[in-house]
């Protein structure tokens, strides 16, 4: 008995090691950029941590075959095979961490009341936690979220068939704030 339970501890205490130990090689470059886990902590950069695997993966083929563009992405995945890229979907399985970011909560009332309107958890889903090809922006990077939405509105990003574009065509640039004040807040 005691043995058994000598070898259960040891093997319980090793879990965590394995679990650190299964990140891919590939992931280590990731983490400059986007952080420990996927926990980004330039705000600029988005969260990987808890993102749907299937919408990373299409986003860095998207980066692949120029369908997105970014002076850093884009060099980054270009030599990757689509395996590497699937092993990338690491990141999904990691915990996001809460933001250090602040929301002003009249801001983020007024973002709610704007992502109610324009109905957007029909596609990313009652808390914003995203699914399949539509990513997880709860909790996303104040930044990052407002970046991407103004950029969906400018049409300098257009890698989602027209969804975004179409419905950040309808935001004022006080809305794109709102927005990202309540979703940093989820």
């Amino acid at each position: 008995r005691f043995k058994r339970l000598v070898f259960a501890l040891a093997a319980a205490m090793a879990a965590p090691c394995a679990l650190a130990q299964a990140a891919p090689a590939r992931a280590a470059v990731c983490v400059a950029c986007h952080g420990e886990g996927g926990n980004a902590t330039i705000t600029t950069n988005p969260i990987l941590a808890g993102q749907t695997a299937r919408y990373m993966y299409l986003q860095l083929r998207d980066f692949q075959e120029g369908r997105r563009s970014d002076p850093q992405m884009s060099p980054m995945v270009a030599g990757l095979s689509r395996d590497e890229l699937r092993e990338l979907a690491y990141f999904a399985a990691q915990k996001p961490k809460p933001q250090n970011f602040k929301s002003d909560p009249a801001k983020a009332r007024l973002g709610k009341a704007k992502a109610d309107e324009t109905l957007c958890t029909m596609c990313h889903l009652g808390g914003f936690a995203g699914q399949n090809e539509i990513p997880r922006t709860a909790g996303q990077h104040y930044d990052y979220t407002v970046k991407q939405l103004r950029d969906f509105k400018a049409k300098r990003r257009t890698n989602d068939a027209g969804n975004m574009t179409s419905v950040a065509n309808t935001l004022s640039d006080a809305d794109i704030e709102n927005l990202a004040h309540y979703l940093v807040g989820l």
